[in-house]
């Protein structure tokens, strides 16, 4: 029979059990929030996009419902995922990059791998460096920071890396969009990979200024940047690759997105193609030509480009431009007043192209007024297509910029097809439709490729032209011009030349 002190006992133990298990329950749950975050930061400028595998077993054919394993989306070079919410413990990562056509996990090309043990609360940026030869990976774990204060007080939080190549330690300063270099603040000075500590600063507009460790010279302005919430930031001081002469770009890293900020006074620069054939209407015109900026009446910044060339690159102050065309031999002008936009540190190529033209003089819309089955009346008229040359490095694969200039009545677009050796046009992965006076750009693995540019004509199918390409570790990226060619078996010819290069040629 149970006793008064056996029953009072049992009460405490209830009772002792029970706040231990409430408790338990508190701290299991209250103190964190069982998830960690993961993300890739890609700058490795030869490589290709980069996937990020994420396993918590590497064993193959680990056929287990309840095993982990997720291969995130490919991030090119200066980009960054988003923060992935993981839960939190160990695992094993890969970074790989897709080499064939399949994207599935197992036929990716592995570069690296390691364990990671993610914490709760806790960003772990995986920063992928150097050549993707040799590849250098260090992981940055980075504390949440979900501050009341800091939406009370306007604030956000600020952290610098120095991930420039040349490895050297920065001085990194701000000040207010209102203020110069002369009032702007130390932020630190940081060494090659170092990643500070977290900073509090106020809510505004800010600009940012890099120097050598020790020096007041400075390198790097940026333009005005907005901070107008209480978020996370990385700023990352690493190469520039643009046009511009300064040698350091930022990347400001949300937690879910990468802002790239060149320097406020970086050049750009531009290169001219002449793909004006001689033409019976075109007075005086000798194949070749020169080109202005802002006016004629200054020394020409290309003074002979003849026809199927490209020009060296012209470096400029950023800015709008007028260009003019004019003969060689008696400077009559061929083309005035067509807009050059130059963007700080980009690189342009402008196509110069003429274009026949029906003329309806009595504007009844009829071309043939005697019936003859002749046009009346042809002009020729000189135009230019502006397209933005790509910034790629990378080793293993290359782009293929595609500009169409074939004017022609039978059809308004050509498709090119890159086929390699196990494909035929029909099976082709790899190809472009581009209509006239458009460019396309196609990412090429390296390969060696049979290129036909078809055509439809009336149900038909027209080869224009074909060629091989062979692209390897040592290819750049590429222009693929589209023209017509009177000295051509086809009556149309393709040119390729680099778009970091001055030297074309016809294929």
């Amino acid at each position: 029979m149970m006793t008064l002190k056996t029953l009072q006992a049992l009460k405490s133990c209830l009772a002792a059990g029970i706040l231990l298990f409430i408790l338990l329950g508190c701290d299991s749950s209250d103190d964190g929030s069982g998830e960690g975050y993961i993300k890739l930061y890609n700058l490795s400028k030869d490589s290709p996009s980069i996937h990020l595998t994420l396993d918590e077993d590497l064993t193959e054919d680990n056929d287990d419902d309840d095993h982990f394993e997720q291969t995130f989306s490919a991030i090119s070079y200066g980009s960054a995922h988003s923060n992935i919410s993981v839960t939190s413990q160990d695992y094993y990562y890969q970074l790989a990059w897709q080499d064939d056509d399949s994207s599935a996990t197992d036929d990716l090309s592995v570069i690296y791998e390691n364990s990671i043990a993610l914490t709760e609360d806790t960003i772990h940026m995986i920063v992928l460096s150097d050549s993707i030869l040799s590849p250098q990976v260090l992981v940055h774990s980075i504390p949440v920071i979900d501050d009341d204060d800091d939406t009370t007080n306007d604030l956000f939080n600020l952290r610098v890396l120095n991930m420039h190549s040349n490895q050297q330690a920065v001085d990194f300063y701000l000040s207010k969009d209102n203020e110069s270099f002369n009032e702007a603040i130390l932020v630190g000075q940081y060494t090659y990979q170092q990643l500070s500590d977290n900073q509090k600063r106020d809510q505004d507009d800010y600009i940012f200024y890099i120097t050598m460790a020790g020096s007041d010279e400075v390198l790097f302005t940026s333009s005005s940047i907005p901070f107008a919430y209480s978020s996370q930031n990385i700023i990352i001081v690493r190469e520039n690759s643009g046009a511009g002469t300064s040698p350091y770009v930022l990347d400001i890293m949300s937690d879910s997105t990468v802002v790239n900020y060149v320097d406020n006074d970086a050049e750009a620069q531009f290169s001219a193609y002449n793909a004006v054939a001689n033409h019976e209407l075109l007075s005086n015109y000798q194949e070749a030509f020169a080109l202005h900026l802002n006016g004629v009446d200054d020394t020409p910044v290309i003074a002979f480009l003849p026809y199927g060339e490209v020009s060296n690159a012209i470096v400029l102050a950023s800015g709008d431009y007028s260009v003019d065309l004019t003969n060689i031999e008696d400077n009559t002008p061929l083309l005035s007043n067509h807009l050059l936009s130059l963007v700080e540190n980009t690189n342009k190529t402008l196509f110069f192209y003429a274009e026949q033209e029906y003329v309806d003089s009595d504007n009844d819309g009829n071309i043939d007024e005697n019936g003859d089955g002749i046009i009346d009346e042809i002009d020729i008229n000189l135009f230019s297509l502006m397209v933005e040359n790509s910034p790629l490095t990378s080793i293993y694969e290359h782009e293929v910029e595609i500009v169409n200039l074939i004017q022609s009545d039978d059809f308004s677009h050509v498709s090119v097809f890159f086929v390699r050796q196990d494909e035929t046009i029909n099976s082709a992965a790899y190809y472009r439709e581009i209509n006239y006076k458009n460019s396309s750009s196609i990412l090429l693995k390296n390969n060696s490729y049979q290129v036909f540019v078809v055509a439809e004509d009336n149900g038909s199918s027209i080869i224009l032209n074909s060629f091989e390409l062979v692209l390897n570790e040592l290819s750049k990226e590429q222009f693929l011009i589209l023209e017509t060619s009177e000295n051509s078996a086809t009556g149309y010819k393709t040119t390729m030349f680099t778009q970091t290069s001055a030297q074309a040629s016809e294929e």
